[in-house]
């Protein structure tokens, strides 16, 4: 694993600045910092990671290009550095700085703690868990036994003793169970019942969700369910199982032809601007896609829903926009629906939303404000999507 670079220092000063001009080192837990401080990300990259250049993945090698290296390593706040791409798409990350400070914040992770995290990758979260919770109180499952290795060595590098093994997150891992945290660097839909039922009653679960935030489930005196609040709004990558290529707008608009067309009096901006918004719909519209682009008539929106039907809602000048859309579903007028609702609750913030799971995991649920209250949204399984 390299350790130097020029710049690094430069680049970490700068990055650790920018958190501090936004806030983002969290108050309640100080080890955070010093955790960051004390096992700098640059020691748990690889030799190789990689810069998108605007069509596709270059790799960008440590000895060949230090310099560009160490700038991947150490980007914005909010940007991961990807460290593995597979068929053309990132397929495992050194998460930004910002979004792993926040989920260990949310975590509330005290010295003494057994913990499991699922995902290792390059292993930094892992060595800051490992750090806080005190020697060999960190298991840490990974999928890739080549990543699992690397974490090993960069491990052992920094002198820490947390359980990497090689197996299925979420699965969990029951050999050492129960945990009282449990952690994941990867994106689900549904949680995995493994992972609450190796909490302990009381323990907590933090995990990314829909691809688009994490959350944070504490599990009920019984160990029957678990339920929480949504914590943050980042995005994040999918658990390997499904890392599949989901059909694109143009696969998709292929499938179904045009039903029409008709004014759509909406102002777009919002879909691009308001991070509220956006997760609401996610939760109302979980198979929705939205790409968004500005031209000379304005700000334009394609739309499909992974399978069939397929939406485009064209900006034609003086502020007007035009809704087209195809296949059995309606997701023009399903987006203002949602959209609707979302208005007549309040326009609660993404932080006023939260999760329930119980009965073994077979009922899961979103709601907003209050988890005994309607509205209610189910999170259902989500189907395989076909590709062209």
């Amino acid at each position: 694993m390299p350790t130097t670079a020029p710049g690094i220092d430069r680049l970490r000063r700068s990055l650790a600045a920018a958190m501090d001009q936004r806030g983002d080192w969290p108050e309640r837990s100080p080890w955070i910092r010093e955790a960051v401080d004390a096992l700098p990300r640059h020691r748990f990259a690889p030799d190789r990671v990689w810069r998108w250049d605007g069509h596709a993945y270059e790799p960008v090698d440590q000895r060949t290009d230090p310099a560009g290296w160490a700038s991947e390593v150490y980007p914005g706040p909010d940007t991961a550095t990807v460290t593995e791409v597979t068929d053309g798409l990132p397929a495992s990350s050194l998460s930004s700085q910002a979004v792993v400070v926040d989920m260990l914040d949310s975590l509330l992770l005290e010295p003494g703690h057994r913990v499991l995290e699922l995902g290792t990758g390059s292993g930094w979260n892992t060595a800051l868990l490992s750090r806080r919770t005190g020697p060999r109180l960190t298991v840490s499952v990974e999928a890739s036994p080549g990543l699992a290795q690397a974490a090993r060595r960069a491990l052992a590098a920094a002198g820490l003793t947390a359980h990497v093994e090689v197996g299925d997150g979420n699965r969990g891992w029951a050999p050492a169970a129960p945990y009282d945290r449990v952690m994941a660097t990867y994106a689900v839909e549904r949680i995995p019942w493994a992972w609450i039922a190796q909490t302990r009653p009381r323990g907590r679960v933090v995990t990314p969700w829909g691809r688009l935030g994490h959350i944070a489930l504490t599990v009920a005196d019984d160990g029957r369910s678990a339920t929480g609040w949504v914590q943050g709004l980042a995005q994040f990558m999918p658990d390997r199982a499904a890392l599949r290529r989901e059909p694109d707008f143009t696969q998709v608009r292929a499938r179904s032809e045009p039903e029409g067309e008709r004014t759509f009096l909406r102002d777009l901006t919002p879909l691009q601007d308001n991070a509220h918004l956006r997760f609401a719909l996610r939760v109302a519209l979980p198979h929705l896609r939205i790409t968004l682009a500005y031209d000379a008539d304005g700000l334009n929106a394609w739309m499909h829903d992974t399978e069939e039907s397929w939406a485009v809602l064209s900006a034609i000048g003086g502020g007007r926009t035009i809704a087209t859309q195809g296949g059995p579903r309606h997701l023009a007028d399903e987006l203002e629906a949602a959209w609707d609702t979302w208005l007549d609750l309040g326009s609660p913030d993404l932080y006023d939303f939260g999760m329930t799971v119980t009965d073994s995991g077979a009922t899961q649920y979103i709601w907003v404000n209050d988890p005994a209250a309607e509205p209610r949204w189910a999170i259902t399984r989500t189907p395989m999507p076909t590709s062209d």
